[in-house]
């Protein structure tokens, strides 16, 4: 059998490209992209943010030593954010900044004195729903050495809220 000959094609230089033949730019590829997963049936990733274990001195409890020496507390939050576009876009002002939800729970837990743990909570809570775009909200505190005349590991309060 004798070998059929190739024709080989013609390379085509970059000016010789005809305007209907030029590739699409970035912004197309991206929408399509976007309308594949449309298609496709992807659901929205839920996103859930998490703080764990953030401590802080404070002044709070029952009793007046208690407010008076302060005492460390930790607090664990978890914020229910949803669909985000930082799933997308890969930019943290396109989420909740566990950074800033940090700093707003130590500024809730100095701007007031708190009697009780759920009342601070409450107030933890209150302030993530006002401030960011969240569907609920879950804050756990806890004093891992509570004035009680028995030996606990630790007493905690949790109070969970929806928007």
């Amino acid at each position: 059998m004798a070998e059929e000959e190739r024709e080989e094609p013609d390379e085509i230089e970059p000016d010789e490209i005809e305007p209907d033949e030029e590739l699409e730019d970035e912004d197309e590829l991206e929408d399509d992209d976007e309308e594949l997963e449309d298609e496709e049936g992807h659901p929205e990733p839920e996103v859930t943010i998490e703080v764990s274990g953030l401590s802080l001195y404070t002044h709070m409890g029952v009793t007046a030593a208690e407010r008076e020496i302060g005492q460390r507390l930790i607090v664990d939050l978890r914020l229910d954010v949803g669909e985000c576009d930082a799933t997308v876009t890969d930019r943290v002002e396109d989420t909740v900044d566990y950074a800033q939800v940090c700093e707003t729970v130590y500024l809730v837990s100095q701007q007031r004195e708190y009697r009780t743990l759920e009342r601070f909570c409450a107030a933890v809570a209150d302030r993530m729903i006002e401030r960011y775009d969240v569907h609920a909200v879950w804050v756990k505190a806890s004093k891992p050495e509570p004035p009680i005349p028995l030996q606990v590991g630790e007493v905690s309060v949790e109070v969970w809220r929806e928007a």
